[in-house]
């Protein structure tokens, strides 16, 4: 079974990225509040990125990669995924 690394956009405009090897399911969670601490607090979530991974240590190795990236380059990372996306 293979796993998805995402960043949600908060509904305060803060970025948020997880794993999961279920998308829909977490982003149910996410957006019902039973989701990370993180985004409790930050509804709505919306998801603006993806990327397949082949297992979950692949998954936290992108996770972890991403997360160190500065606000600037996970926006192009989303922009790349998602042409004409803009910052909000």
């Amino acid at each position: 079974m293979g796993y998805l690394v995402y960043i949600l956009r908060c509904g305060d405009g803060t970025l948020y990225t997880g794993c999961t090897n279920d998308l829909p399911r977490r982003l149910q969670a996410h957006q019902s509040g039973r989701g990370a601490k993180y985004t409790r607090s930050r509804l709505p979530v919306e998801l603006v990125y993806q990327e397949a991974v082949p297992d979950r240590s692949a998954a936290l190795r992108r996770e972890a990669a991403i997360k160190r990236l500065d606000r600037r380059r996970k926006l192009a990372l989303i922009a790349a995924f998602r042409p004409g996306t803009a910052e909000k």
